[in-house]
């Protein structure tokens, strides 16, 4: 009989500085605490908005579906909004859930419904976003225009 897979909670780590100011402990405790094991927690030491952060990426691959991405707070996910909005669909498109344990984020339990709903509040707030971007764009190049 074919063993089948046991979901993992899988934890992501990040402090924005390398030069060992800020340490990982904190989180660490948090994500052991919540139940990811300590060789299933992927860290980075690197700002938010680089795009280049090795410890995300290799989390990031060894979701599998059924999987739960727990990180500590919000903000250590996604450079902004837009980008914490995609990379959450994406996990959920895959059906890997997402819980965050503090912050302001800490109501966001994609396993649940309820923080499906709250996920849901953040994906409208990112599109709203984005039209008033676009909307100043198109308004600056017709003033730009207006002026020639």
């Amino acid at each position: 009989m074919k063993q089948s897979k046991t979901n993992l909670n899988i934890g992501y780590a990040r402090v924005s500085k390398s030069d060992g100011s800020q340490g990982l402990d904190l989180q660490f405790d948090a994500l052991k605490k919540a139940g990811v094991r300590k060789d299933r927690i992927y860290k980075d030491k690197a700002s938010g908005k680089n795009e280049d952060r090795p410890g995300l990426i290799a989390c990031l691959k060894a979701l599998q579906s059924g999987d739960v991405l727990v990180i500590w707070k919000l903000d250590r996910l996604g450079r902004d909004l837009r980008h914490l909005v995609n990379t959450v669909q994406e996990l959920s498109d895959q059906g890997i859930g997402l819980k965050v344990l503090t912050g302001q984020g800490a109501n966001i339990d994609t396993t649940t419904a309820s923080g499906k709903f709250v996920f849901g509040i953040f994906a409208a707030l990112a599109e709203f976003e984005r039209e008033l971007i676009r909307e100043r764009t198109q308004g600056f190049r017709r003033l730009a225009a207006e002026e020639e």
